[in-house]
């Protein structure tokens, strides 16, 4: 005869929840709902379902129940009647009180969650994911106050949202610049710019890059300038390298520049007019990424107008990253639109 000793009762562990693990360490709890090679689709707790490249982050499952079984141990005593087992714990008899329980459980979870839990750089980040889905992209910042000879103010931001289809992809990007000295407006900015990309094969490409430029506090010639600029950019281009780590494109493009200006005198002004371009992209160790593109407008009887950006880009963590840029542009052939020369330091948020 053997009885189960009230110590050694069968028990059961509550299952805990899967989390989803960045590579910087920020955590996020809930339930894995799918995963491949290339994505990870996690519902939370707390925000809902978002989807995170697979190289990202990873996944901590669940662990499952462990059951631990009971100590049977021998009774020599004649007429000892084992105690009963403890049954274990049922579920909620009906769906309202599965309901009742998964809130209970967020409450809990919400309840446990710090200030830094709410606004961490991954709880950020995993909601603006769920809400652009398969987009992703980049919200940047830069900011400058310096007083000595005269006061002036600096600020810069400014939005990329990007996607890739098998032979497509399509950028957009908004962007704000902003300086004043001694309370005198010098720059004022509004600039938005799109691109969408079509590979035919490995080698061929076409692209459509439209541009639009809102300048308001733009001088020509000593002048105030305002001006309003749309440039249409359609073109095709060769692949160079197509190496995952370095990447080279250049091609030929027809452009349709408009300009209005908003000044005194203002008039309406449409140009066409050829050029070349040359994109280049560089990987290197340590999460740097390395992008230029230049453009060269060949003009007749004028300066030939060019332009060009060079960006050096750097992840701190998987959610956030710098970057430092130089932009230039000399003779924009539309004719009266600004000339710069821009450095810009900018932090950002990349989701």
């Amino acid at each position: 005869m053997a009885v189960v000793v009230p110590g050694g009762s069968a028990q059961t562990t509550p299952n805990p929840r899967d989390t989803l693990v960045y590579k910087d360490g920020d955590r996020v709890q809930g339930t894995l709902l799918s995963q491949s090679a290339a994505e990870i689709v996690f519902k939370t707790d707390r925000f809902g379902e978002v989807r995170v490249p697979a190289a990202d982050a990873v996944v901590i499952r669940a662990e499952k129940a462990a059951v631990v079984a009971p100590k049977v141990v021998p009774v020599v005593a004649q007429g000892i009647q084992p105690p009963a087992a403890a049954k274990p714990a049922a579920p909620p008899a009906n769906p309202a009180e599965k309901k009742a329980a998964v809130a209970a459980a967020e409450k809990d979870e919400e309840e446990r969650m710090t200030i830094w839990d709410r606004f961490s750089p991954a709880v950020l980040t995993a909601k603006v994911r769920n809400y652009f889905g398969p987009w992703h992209g980049r919200l940047s910042f830069s900011t400058e106050v310096v007083s000595d000879v005269a006061d002036r103010n600096n600020s810069s931001s400014e939005a990329h949202l990007a996607r890739k289809w098998k032979t497509d992809e399509v950028q957009l990007n908004a962007r704000y610049d902003f300086s004043e000295t001694n309370d005198v407006a010098t720059t004022d900015i509004v600039k938005l710019t799109g691109q969408w990309r079509h590979e035919f094969n490995k080698q061929l490409f076409a692209h459509y890059r439209p541009a639009g430029e809102w300048n308001r506090a733009s001088r020509f010639r000593g002048l105030p300038n305002d001006y309003v600029l749309l440039q249409q950019e359609l073109g095709v281009g060769y692949h160079v390298l197509t190496k995952p780590s370095r990447k080279l494109r250049v091609g030929v493009s027809q452009n349709l520049f408009d300009t209005w200006n908003t000044a005194p005198g203002a008039e309406h002004t449409s140009r066409g007019l050829v050029s070349a371009f040359e994109e280049a992209e560089l990987a290197l160790p340590w999460r740097i990424t390395i992008s230029q593109r230049g453009v060269w407008y060949p003009v007749r009887q004028r300066k030939d107008g060019w332009e060009n950006r060079f960006e050096v880009n750097k992840k701190l963590t998987e959610t956030l990253s710098t970057s430092l840029r130089h932009e230039i542009r000399r003779n924009n052939p539309d004719g009266t639109s600004q000339d710069y020369d821009r450095l810009k330091l900018l932090f950002g948020l990349d989701f």
